[in-house]
């Protein structure tokens, strides 16, 4: 057997232990430090009861480790995965290696209802719900001005995105324009940057069920994208029902992108760098590429978190250290393009 099938075989599970010693590992990091063994010992007596620690240094770690650092740590993981599930789900669809999630306009319909929200100043679920429904309303103008034009579909829908992308940032300039350059213009500017700094307990708990399943429901359509990546005639004469299957994959991985801006901001290049290099590691076959994509963008995300909060004394927004990560990827992903799909 060789290293290459072995590492093929084995790269879920390996990647899967590596983000659980990376995210215990991020339990320890930051400006209050916290060693790796207490850390075990306070999750050995927190999720199991194994030992019994002092009261008041239990309640500093809890205090430290659980209420501040853990939310943090799974609000990254969910994002990265999140955005690198529908990133790859996207490319397959679109049977294109430069497609990411905002192609619909999820993104910028996100970004300007979060917009809307903080010029409404009726507290952050205004802001979570006014991002989310702007989301959904960015690709819903997609679709429906794709079926108003004849024509090949696919193309059509990416011409859908274009425009509803185009028009919801217009919006968001506008909103901007008429924001408070004092108070809500800065908050705006500084949300679409992206960052996790406003990820508590509370938001994490209530947009992990929704993203969990979305992201179970696209890998459920694992072996309907393979057969969409042939086209849709080729997917039509095997007997796939493609514009019943695109709707649900269009939906789930809208779903999931619109919650990553609730909880996060804008953060992009996830969606299209990890799904290229998970396809480097395991192959074009959604059936392994899915999962892999998924604990690799949760890596990822939870390691680029990590430089941005300890990087300077200042942290840094994160949608700025993934651009600056992911613009010389994709100048090598266009470097290769004309290859083909794999």
């Amino acid at each position: 057997m060789s290293l290459r099938t072995v590492l093929r075989r084995y790269c879920p599970q390996g990647l899967l232990l590596l983000l659980a010693a990376a995210a215990i590992w991020s339990l320890t990091l930051g400006r209050y430090p916290v060693s790796t063994a207490e850390t075990v010992r306070f999750l050995l007596h927190k999720l199991f009861g194994f030992g019994t620690p002092e009261a008041v240094q239990y309640q500093l770690w809890h205090n430290v480790l659980w209420e501040i650092r853990a939310p943090r740590i799974a609000a990254a993981i969910l994002i990265g995965s999140a955005l690198a599930t529908s990133g790859s789900a996207f490319q397959a669809m679109f049977i294109n290696p430069l497609v990411s999630p905002g192609l619909l306009g999820v993104l910028p319909g996100a970004a300007a209802g979060a917009a809307l929200g903080m010029l409404l100043d009726r507290g952050w679920g205004t802001v979570q719900l006014c991002t989310f429904v702007g989301g959904l309303a960015a690709v819903g103008l997609a679709v429906s001005l794709a079926r108003l034009y004849r024509g090949d579909r696919l193309l059509m829908l990416i011409l859908g995105g274009i425009i509803s992308g185009s028009l919801f940032t217009s919006l968001l300039s506008l909103l901007k324009y008429l924001a408070d350059p004092n108070d809500q213009l800065p908050a705006i500017v500084y949300w679409l940057m992206g960052g996790l700094s406003l990820a508590d307990a509370e938001t994490v708990a209530m947009v992990a069920l929704p993203m969990l399943t979305g992201m179970a429901g696209i890998l459920l359509f694992a072996g309907h994208l393979n057969v969409l990546s042939m086209g849709d005639e080729e997917a039509g004469s095997l007997g796939l029902r493609v514009r019943q299957v695109r709707f649900w994959l269009v939906l789930l991985a809208t779903v999931i992108s619109a919650l990553t801006v609730v909880i996060g901001g804008l953060i992009g290049w996830v969606g299209l760098v990890i799904p290229h290099s998970a396809r480097m590691l395991v192959g074009p076959d959604n059936r392994r590429l899915l999962p892999v994509a998924a604990v690799l963008g949760g890596l990822f995300l939870l390691t680029v978190d990590n430089l941005s909060r300890l990087l300077l004394q200042v942290e840094i927004p994160l949608g700025i250290l993934t651009s600056l990560l992911g613009i010389p990827f994709f100048a090598m992903v266009l470097k290769n393009a004309r290859k083909g799909w794999g």
